[in-house]
C-alpha cells in the first residue's frame, strides 16, 4: 500500500486484509468463518433441520476453522470434534470453543486440550456427525477415505478439500456438499467491502459488515440452489454454471460475442 501510494497518491484500497489501524475493515478476520456459518444455516433450512438437532465436526482450527466453530456454536449447535495437523479432541456434549481457542492460541494446536478426549486427527473425516466442515487441507476427503464419511452435510471451508472422485461418491450418496467457491467466499467478500470503504474513505461499523456479508452469502446460496434444482445438477457444478452464465451475459452486453448465443 505504501509503495503504490508513493507513486499513485494515497491508495489504501490497492490491497485488502489490512489491520484496522491501517484502513482495514471491521469483521474481516472472522469473515470466512461467518460465511461458513451463514451457508450452513441456509443448508439446514433447506433440509428442514435446526441448530439444536445437529452435531458438527471441524477439520482445522486456524482462522477459518476456529471462527466457524465459534460462530456455529454460538447458534446453539454443539461442536463435538475438532482436529488439526497434530491431533484431535472430542466431547460428545460439545467442546467449550472459547476455552479451546485460548488453548490453541497458547499451544498452537488443539492437541492436549483438557476439555475433551484425544484422537488421531485424520479420523475427523469419518466422525459420527451431521455436519462436517473441512477447513484446513486440500484433498482432505479422497476416494481413499470417502467411504468413512458419515455427515450428510459438508461445508467446504478450505480450498479444494474434496477430490473430484470423492465428490462424485458423496453426491451419489445424497450428501449435500456446499462447495468451497460458495462456502468460503466470506473472506473475499469482506475484502471487497474493505476496498469499498477505502474508496469511500469511510469506515463501516461491524454490524453493517456482518449484515451485508450475510445478505450476500444468502443470496449466493439461493442462486446456486436455484441453478442446481433447475438443471438437476449438484451444487459444485451449479456454482460454475452460474458463474459462467454471468460472465457470458456480461460478454454479450459488451458485444464481445454473438447475441444469438443462448445462455
Amino acid at each position: 500500500m505504501d509503495k503504490y501510494s508513493k507513486y499513485a497518491g494515497f491508495s489504501p484500497g490497492v490491497v485488502t486484509g489490512k489491520p484496522l489501524d491501517l484502513f482495514g475493515s471491521e469483521g474481516r478476520d472472522e469473515a470466512t468463518g461467518r460465511g461458513v456459518m451463514v451457508v450452513l444455516r441456509e443448508a439446514l433450512e433447506e433440509r428442514g433441520r435446526s441448530w439444536s438437532d445437529i452435531r458438527v465436526a471441524i477439520q482445522g482450527f486456524g482462522n477459518v476453522g476456529s471462527n466457524s466453530a465459534r460462530l456455529i456454536a454460538g447458534q446453539g449447535a454443539p461442536i463435538v470434534a475438532v482436529a488439526d495437523h497434530l491431533g484431535g479432541v472430542s466431547n460428545d456434549d460439545g467442546l467449550d470453543i472459547d476455552a479451546l481457542q485460548a488453548w490453541a492460541g497458547e499451544y498452537r494446536t488443539v492437541k492436549g486440550f483438557p476439555g475433551g478426549k484425544a484422537f488421531d486427527g485424520p479420523d475427523i473425516i469419518g466422525w459420527d456427525v451431521d455436519v462436517l466442515v473441512p477447513a484446513a487441507l486440500e484433498d482432505a476427503i479422497t476416494d481413499e477415505n470417502v467411504a468413512s464419511v458419515r455427515a450428510d452435510i459438508i461445508v467446504e471451508g478450505a480450498n479444494g478439500p474434496t477430490s473430484p472422485a470423492a465428490h462424485e461418491v458423496l453426491v451419489k450418496r445424497g450428501v449435500l456438499v456446499v462447495p468451497d467457491i460458495l462456502a468460503n467466499a466470506g473472506g473475499v467478500t469482506v475484502s471487497y467491502f474493505e476496498w469499498t470503504q477505502n474508496i469511500q474513505q469511510f469506515r463501516w461499523q461491524k454490524d453493517r459488515v456482518d449484515e451485508e456479508l450475510t445478505r450476500k452469502m444468502r443470496a449466493a446460496y439461493a442462486a446456486v440452489r436455484a441453478v442446481a434444482e433447475e438443471e438437476k445438477i449438484d451444487r459444485r457444478i451449479a456454482a460454475f454454471v452460474l458463474a459462467i452464465r454471468r460472465v457470458g451475459k456480461a460478454a454479450i452486453a459488451r458485444a464481445y460475442v454473438s447475441e444469438d448465443i443462448v445462455l
